[in-house]
């Protein structure tokens, strides 16, 4: 696993950062990054939702692929994803899939869910990623929420213009 000495709320705000980016640039404001076991930025991903309107472009599905394909099992073991918001079930079982070992996020899916209600771009579920976690055969650590107040601002406002 990562060493413990991480900061984990300055990685979250290099997080929150990439999901303010995404929505500026017409996207939904979730992003995330990922952080190897030095403590060194391996790559950040914001929702990729547009221009296609994939439903499955979520920044944690897709930074998880791109880890897969980057970097070899032993350095995922030990890399942090930084997320803005809870990893939704798809997204907890890419980052499980792909191997990284813990995430540490900001906004957890049930408030999330209280800030979209039923939008259809959106269609949240109040699924915990601990517990789809705890379904596999090895441990993915979990920290969250963490900075929620401050992870759901961006949600606020763009939700409410929607």
């Amino acid at each position: 696993m990562a060493p413990p000495d991480l900061d984990h709320a300055r990685y979250l705000r290099l997080a929150f950062a990439v999901a303010e980016r995404a929505a500026v640039d017409g996207g939904h404001p979730f992003g995330c990054i990922l952080v190897g076991g030095d403590g060194s930025v391996l790559m950040e991903q914001g929702n990729a939702y547009h221009p296609h309107h994939d439903m499955t472009g979520h920044a944690e599905r897709v930074i998880a692929t791109r880890a897969s394909q980057a970097h070899r099992p032993a350095e995922l073991a030990d890399a942090t994803v930084y997320t803005s918001a809870e990893p939704c079930a798809m997204c907890a079982g890419a980052i499980y899939w792909a191997g990284i070992g813990r995430v540490v996020y900001g906004l957890s899916e049930h408030r999330l869910g209280t800030i979209t209600g039923d939008h259809p771009e959106n269609p949240t579920l109040d699924l915990p990623c601990r517990t789809v976690f705890a379904a596999g055969r090895r441990p993915v650590e979990v920290i969250g929420p963490m900075l929620e107040d401050e992870a759901a601002a961006p949600h606020e406002r763009f939700w409410a213009a929607r």
